[in-house]
């Protein structure tokens, strides 16, 4: 009787543990899902080459870089994008002077910094264009959210306006924002233009006047690129 009793229980057990979830450790997957993308896009008009606080403004954005990138968690993909690093032989020409520096990818700080150092201001403040080669370009075949931080000590040179492209550009996309730091930047229109471009994407406008306001503000950019959560399945 007791083996009888015995063997009907060994053959039912797998019938209930059917229905209820039995936790091991190969039961579980993290489920990341497509992380946030970030690209700096950085002034290297000739406006950068002017002094403040006793060093070019050029050299305090760079130093700046070289002190935040090393905080960057690994797992976040960067990419950067400069503007007015040449002049070109035409009007067209130097409003077209922007260029991907390093693609969008992991494992990126030491080639940006390297990059960094070997470019000098020159040109244009091409604002509008960057964004839009960033937007169709920089960001293609990637899912998720696209964060872009932009730093300029000036408004748009180049008879556009990237308040009115952000505008357009929010009725077809929503997966981009465009943090601002404005560096150094005293003419009213220009800011206004400036913060329009960050607030109707959902970005953040930073006012930095100052070495250590520009640190701050790209701290508080680079701080607020959210973290993907990972989500426990049970299988």
């Amino acid at each position: 009787m007791h083996k009888i009793l015995f063997l009907f229980v060994f053959l039912i057990l797998p019938v209930f543990a059917s229905d209820y979830n039995v936790y091991r450790s190969d039961n579980y997957s993290a489920d990341i899902g497509p992380k946030e993308r970030v690209l700096f896009i950085l002034d290297f008009s000739n406006s950068m080459n002017e002094f403040l606080e006793g060093k070019r403004k050029v050299d305090l954005m760079v130093e700046t870089m070289h002190s935040i990138l090393p905080k960057i968690s690994p797992d976040t993909s960067i990419g950067l994008r400069v503007y007015g690093q040449k002049m070109g032989f035409t009007a067209i020409d130097a409003c077209r002077a922007s260029t991907l520096i390093e693609p969008i990818g992991y494992g990126n700080i030491n080639n940006i910094n390297n990059s960094l150092n070997r470019l000098y201001p020159r040109g244009m403040t091409p604002i509008t264009y960057s964004l839009k080669q960033a937007v169709k370009y920089d960001f293609l075949g990637f899912a998720g959210k696209k964060h872009i931080i932009l730093l300029t000590d000036g408004g748009e040179n180049c008879d556009e306006s990237p308040c009115k492209y952000v505008m357009e550009l929010i009725k077809i996309r929503k997966d981009i924002s465009i943090d601002v730091i404005a560096f150094n930047v005293d003419d009213q229109e220009d800011l206004a233009q400036l913060e329009c471009t960050s607030l109707v994407t959902s970005g953040k406008f930073y006012n930095a006047q100052t070495a250590a306001e520009l640190v701050n503000s790209l701290n508080n950019s680079v701080n607020s690129i959210k973290k993907v959560e990972a989500k426990l399945i049970v299988k």
